[in-house]
């Protein structure tokens, strides 16, 4: 994640302004660690975390940016660390109480619904932003301008495994070139996400092809592959501009790029859909220090999503955030399922199921 790292840098240097503080990182590829020491100890000696956050390596940038305004007040002596499972691979730790916060790029399910009763883990739904799922391309493919909803079922379908191997396959008038493909691992919402929009199935998806829940080895791996093609969040093809060509998408009224004003008009679908915080606030053992790291979550969060890449959310949905953080309300309005050709008013006011 070093690559995203830096872009934060920038757009961090300038908000932690407000903060009158600065704060220090170690980056590594799938956690970081944001500790200081007990009672401001000059040694520095870190104890254990304070707040456990996994989950979504979509939402992952979103979160870490917090965490390092969170940090950058010298007032929080707490500790934090982030790291990413993938949204499924988080569920799994936060609904068995190991965690304090599951980032998700998908609504819980009806089964991690039940986990989470089961567990007396009751969860607090914050939506945080917009996503654009992002189909990628190498820059050195010169044949392809768009593709169809239907051409991508063609090749992401479980019927599609060891048959459409071709770019010719899918268009006849591609060339008669490899096709290789890059996405989502299993454990990822956007796996499910992608493949209920595309398939029909959340986990429909053949199974040939390079999956990861780190975004950062997709760029890397269609940015090295002149036939490769990707899916995944839009914040890292903003970050990765240079090494990525993007390929709009038709789902009958014409081929459309992902951004900021296609999600908020409602034109990019059926790819666009909604990103959560999920919080464990009754359970954890350290209350207060993850209800502030909350609250500056819910204020920051549209500033921080639009610097990142993502379509911030109207100030109504901060408010009712606020609002159902301040009640305590728990439960989800998703009904364990995600809805596909989402909408940003789908995120107003609802009431919520446990």
């Amino acid at each position: 994640m070093n690559a995203t790292v830096k872009k934060f840098a920038t757009v961090l240097g300038l908000l932690a302004l407000t903060a009158s503080a600065t704060a220090t990182a170690n980056p590594s590829a799938h956690s970081q660690l944001f500790a200081q020491g007990t009672d401001g100890d000059p040694t520095g000696k870190v104890t254990a975390p304070a707040i456990k956050i996994d989950g979504s390596s979509t939402v992952y940038p979103i979160t870490q940016a917090i965490v390092k305004l969170f940090q950058a007040d010298p007032s929080n002596k707490g500790q934090v660390e982030v790291k990413f499972s993938g949204t499924t691979g988080g569920f799994e730790k936060f609904c068995a109480g190991k965690t304090d916060i599951n980032d998700a790029s998908r609504p819980i399910s009806l089964a991690e619904m039940e986990t989470c009763k089961k567990n007396g883990v009751r969860y607090m739904e914050f939506p945080i932003a917009f996503d654009a799922l992002t189909i990628a391309i190498n820059p050195q493919n010169d044949w392809a301008k768009d593709i169809t909803v239907a051409e991508l079922k063609k090749i992401w379908e479980p019927a599609a495994q060891g048959k459409i191997l071709r770019w010719k396959q899918v268009r006849a008038l591609w060339p008669d070139r490899p096709l290789k493909l890059f996405g989502a691992g299993d454990k990822s919402g956007t796996f499910d996400y992608f493949n209920g929009a595309i398939s029909g199935k959340s986990k429909a998806s053949r199974k040939d092809y390079t999956p990861s829940e780190d975004d950062e080895a997709l760029v890397e791996g269609i940015s090295k592959d002149p036939n490769a093609l990707g899916y995944f969040g839009y914040a890292y093809y903003q970050e990765n501009q240079s090494k990525l060509k993007l390929l709009p998408v038709d789902n009958g009224k014409g081929a459309i790029l992902p951004s900021t004003q296609t999600v908020e008009k409602n034109q990019y679908q059926p790819l666009s859909r909604p990103l959560f915080i999920y919080v464990n606030l009754r359970s954890s053992a350290n209350r207060q220090v993850l209800g502030k790291f909350v609250r500056l979550y819910i204020n920051k969060v549209s500033t921080v999503a639009d610097s990142v890449g993502y379509v911030p959310l109207p100030e109504r949905v901060r408010d009712v955030n606020y609002i159902n953080f301040n009640r305590g309300k728990t439960g989800t309005v998703f009904s364990g399922k995600a809805r596909i050709n989402s909408k940003i008013s789908d995120l107003l006011p609802k009431k919520p199921v446990y």
